[in-house]
């Protein structure tokens, strides 16, 4: 059996969420009783949040290297990093790792190419979003990506990183993130909406979608099955 290493704590919430989802998939696909065999490293998130801040890409990726490293020490076969915006420097922890790492971005651009749907909106934090890895991996599938405006997007990352990575979902944060998913399908023609933070599925579900008015790809779970399909290869 293959096992799998996460970098979590980034936030806590969605590492709960990420191994849930893992046991659960992984028991439904085998259906033998067996369970995954899985090695969590959770890392201090302020850590990387300060760096990312200060645009201290270097020592971003300095840390989630190291941190990669004890998961390969400790005997995975492959590693994930369990959010989105530590992607900022996956390619320089991806040359680094003497283990090969499963990128969110890249299963999520993956599964948009396989939806059919040519036009994606992206909720995501700030980090994330003026990064531009997202625009470029669908960019190199075809795909266009359109972000929130100035406004939208600082309301989504203080919302995102105030209440959601701490555990907190309020009704009225879900109702003003439809209300921005409603605006980009109507004034910039999303066919889709990447739910491009970890901890934004816990406040936006399937239910939701329909209010939005477009389906969403749920970063998490698109890469859940990437990982277990890795364990089950």
């Amino acid at each position: 059996m293959k096992t799998a290493g996460i970098i979590g704590g980034l936030g806590p919430e969605s590492t709960v969420e990420y191994y849930r989802s893992i046991v659960t998939l992984y028991r439904e696909r085998t259906r033998d009783g067996s369970y995954p065999l899985v090695i969590i490293n959770s890392v201090n998130m302020k850590r990387l949040i300060d760096a990312f801040s200060a645009d201290d890409r270097a020592g971003a990726a300095d840390y989630l290297a190291a941190e990669v490293s004890k998961l390969a020490r400790a005997g995975t076969d492959f590693a994930l990093l369990s959010a989105n915006t530590p992607h900022i420097v996956f390619d320089e922890v991806e040359r680094r790792s003497t283990i090969p790492l499963l990128s969110i971005v890249r299963a999520t651009c993956d599964a948009a190419k396989a939806s059919g749907l040519g036009r994606l909106g992206l909720f995501a934090t700030r980090f994330t979003a003026r990064a531009g890895f997202y625009a470029e991996a669908l960019a190199s599938e075809g795909l266009t990506l359109a972000l929130p405006g100035d406004a939208e997007q600082d309301y989504i990352h203080e919302r995102y990183m105030n209440e959601l990575v701490n555990g907190v979902f309020l009704p009225e944060t879900r109702a003003g993130l439809i209300s921005i998913a409603r605006r980009l399908k109507d004034e910039e023609g999303i066919e889709g909406l990447i739910l491009g933070g970890t901890e934004l599925p816990l406040i936006l579900r399937d239910a939701d979608a329909a209010d939005a008015g477009v389906p969403f790809l749920d970063t998490t779970q698109i890469h859940v099955r990437a990982i277990v399909d890795r364990l089950l290869s």
